[in-house]
């Protein structure tokens, strides 16, 4: 079954208006009927809302709403990633993954050692194209929401940005103790907020980890091997998920 994501105000008691790219969508690429059913999420409520459609306008798609499904895919707790800038397209594989595996959201982060180097104009235009990545996989893994992708901060920013979150960990190549990483992931109660610190290719310098300790963020080992940057979030964020949907 297709999902598209809608604004709440699009959902008016039993009908639903889908406007927008996704119309052009439903009628000439997917070429959907009269009477097939589609799941809508407003991308808030963590609900899915199933229709059926009704009518094609020029500019829009009516549908009726069926029914409601309440126990929606999101996980009970909300994960922020906060990625250090990768080089090339590497950044829009994690953005894409990251979702799929149902991160709340993503936070780019220019670390020290980042080779990729932003200015304001192309930070802008790359959020863009990564929060279209992030619509689309939000879409594709039928997701009740659609992650944010939030503007490129530096180390200092991130630190400051994650204080009101529950549980802040940094997974860290001098990290040692396995059985630690184990017992802090174990320990999460459903419902906390979990952020999770990956560097760029290079890692963290030594003063960026002080820094972070400093501020209750937790280095973590994620195992004896060293990971690309691209590898750790998908370490560690199928450990998270396996945990909240257990």
């Amino acid at each position: 079954m297709y999902q598209f994501f809608v604004e709440p105000s699009q959902i008016q008691g039993n009908r639903v208006v889908i406007t927008g790219s996704d119309v052009n969508h439903i009628k000439n690429v997917l070429r959907m009927k009269i009477g097939e059913e589609i799941a809508v999420s407003n991308g808030i409520d963590g609900k899915e809302y199933r229709c059926g459609i009704e009518e094609f306008g020029e500019d829009e798609v009516i549908c009726t709403l069926h029914f409601v499904k309440e126990d929606g895919v999101e996980l009970p707790s909300k994960i922020f990633l906060f990625q250090g800038l990768p080089k090339a397209d590497k950044m829009e594989l994690i953005i894409q993954k990251a979702v799929e595996l149902g991160v709340y959201e993503i936070i780019p982060v220019a670390a020290k050692r980042a080779v990729v180097k932003l200015d304001e104009k192309k930070a802008k235009s790359k959020i863009v194209r990564w929060q279209g990545i992030a619509e689309a996989a939000a879409k594709q893994s039928k997701r009740a929401i659609i992650p944010e992708i939030k503007n490129v901060m530096s180390m200092k920013e991130a630190i400051a940005y994650a204080q009101s979150i529950d549980v802040k960990l940094i997974p860290y190549e001098l990290a040692e103790n396995m059985s630690k990483t184990k017992e802090i992931i174990d320990g999460l109660q459903s419902g906390q907020s979990v952020a999770i610190f990956i560097g760029p290719e290079g890692g963290f310098e030594e003063k960026e980890i002080e820094d972070a300790m400093e501020n209750g963020i937790t280095p973590i080992t994620l195992g004896k091997r060293i990971l690309r940057t691209e590898t750790a979030g998908f370490t560690v964020l199928p450990w998270l998920m396996y945990h909240f949907e257990e």
